[in-house]
């Protein structure tokens, strides 16, 4: 079966921390829902720490058929960034699991702007595509399996 989407509306939530790099995910992310035939709406938050809450409040809002959850975590010389990591990823998958609404994990969780630029839609892959393809697969699942 395919990820067919036609006429239905997702969100993106995009950490806003990394502009460029967030930038970079939006349209990969966008451009997959729409190549399947969906609206989308971008709504912007400072930064990963608050995707979870973002997440939670498109799914609550009820107009969306799932969320991709889109950022840039750099690593620094703290251990900041483990935490804003493992909260980020734990919280979007609470909120999936508690509300049985997609929401993928589009963060890139990098040592540096190399990185992030080549996981962008810079050559190695697209993590903001690589989401939004995965909201459509578990959206398509759960078609599938009558749990609308």
């Amino acid at each position: 079966m395919t990820d067919g989407a036609g006429g239905e509306r997702f969100a993106i939530v995009v950490a806003r921390f990394y502009a460029e790099i967030a930038d970079r995910l939006v349209v990969g992310a966008t451009e997959a829902f729409e190549e399947r035939g969906a609206s989308v709406d971008v709504h912007d938050v400072p930064g990963a720490f608050e995707l979870p809450l973002a997440a939670r409040l498109c799914v609550d809002s009820g107009r969306y058929a799932g969320v991709a959850c889109l950022g840039c975590v750099i690593r620094g010389e703290t251990d900041h960034y483990d935490f804003v990591c493992a909260e980020a990823a734990r919280g979007i998958a609470e909120v999936s699991l508690e509300s049985r609404e997609p929401c993928a994990f589009g963060v890139l969780t990098v040592e540096n702007r190399e990185q992030a630029l080549e996981r962008s839609g810079g050559g190695k892959r697209h993590a903001g595509r690589e989401a939004a393809e995965a909201v459509l697969r578990m959206t398509a699942l759960r078609r599938e399996l009558g749990s609308i």
